[in-house]
């Protein structure tokens, strides 16, 4: 199926200061429902991520796309971990104990769109490298349900949070008066591996699950994108199922 493009979305620049420093970029939206903020993951905005897009858009949510690096309408893995890497004032990619600056932005574009749609808050989905990021906007007041799909940073350490301890006790406690949070990697990854997950677990399920950690069959990377298979029964199918059942609960509801 061809994914709605670019264009079809409206167009808008947001600048928040986010590690000391004012920083810009553009942001795409499209629909009139729950607000859902899609972080591009470190392939980029290519195709299959357009096409999730579209999935949020016909289950009756808006969607916030923001541009962060890289190309639009085309992935590049090595091209983009390559401007990654040259954005050091917003993105601290081997970094642990601490998120990358940019997630101060995000979280202004977070409260940005919930006061602007006038909603009692948005969800957000993060990917690979934007995965972790994620978690840290969880612990917001203006964010709902967040989904960390194949959470990578630090890439160097498996068993580290790219979280400061207190993003870590603030997504907790806001996970405690909202609900539990999603969480997907395959079994075979080797960039979002078991440690990570272990990891995530001792920080957040002592005793109560407030990130719900699903490990899907395969070898894959991209649990709703790049490796995304849209059939029925296909795991991926149904990790994209429970995200769309989970934040109309969280945003729909009522």
């Amino acid at each position: 199926m061809t994914a709605t493009q670019i264009d079809a979305y409206q167009q808008y620049s947001f600048s928040a200061i986010a590690g000391g420093h004012p920083i810009r970029h553009d942001v795409y939206h499209r629909g009139k429902g729950a607000p859902i903020v899609l972080i591009q993951e470190l392939p980029g905005i290519g195709q299959e991520t357009l096409r999730l897009a579209d999935k949020f858009l016909a289950a009756g949510f808006s969607v916030y796309m923001p541009h962060l690096f890289g190309p639009i309408g085309k992935t590049s893995m090595v091209g983009n971990m390559t401007r990654v890497l040259c954005l050091r004032r917003e993105f601290s990619v081997f970094s642990s104990g601490k998120s990358s600056p940019i997630v101060d932005w995000l979280r202004a574009l977070c409260r940005k769109v919930r006061d602007d749609t006038q909603a009692a808050g948005v969800g957000v989905i993060g990917m690979c490298l934007t995965g972790n990021f994620a978690i840290s906007l969880m612990g917001d007041e203006s964010v709902l349900a967040a989904v960390a799909s194949q959470p990578s940073m630090p890439f160097h350490s498996q068993e580290a949070l790219h979280m400061s301890a207190d993003e870590i006790a603030s997504t907790r406690q806001r996970i405690d008066t909202t609900s539990a949070m999603l969480a997907f990697r395959f079994a075979g990854d080797p960039l979002c591996t078991a440690k990570k997950f272990n990891s995530i677990d001792r920080q957040f399920n002592d005793g109560q699950q407030r990130i719900d950690l699903r490990t899907l069959p395969g070898k894959g990377h991209s649990v709703l994108t790049l490796d995304f298979v849209d059939e029925t029964g296909h795991p991926t199918r149904q990790a994209l199922d429970a995200v769309l059942a989970y934040f109309g609960r969280q945003l729909q509801s009522g």
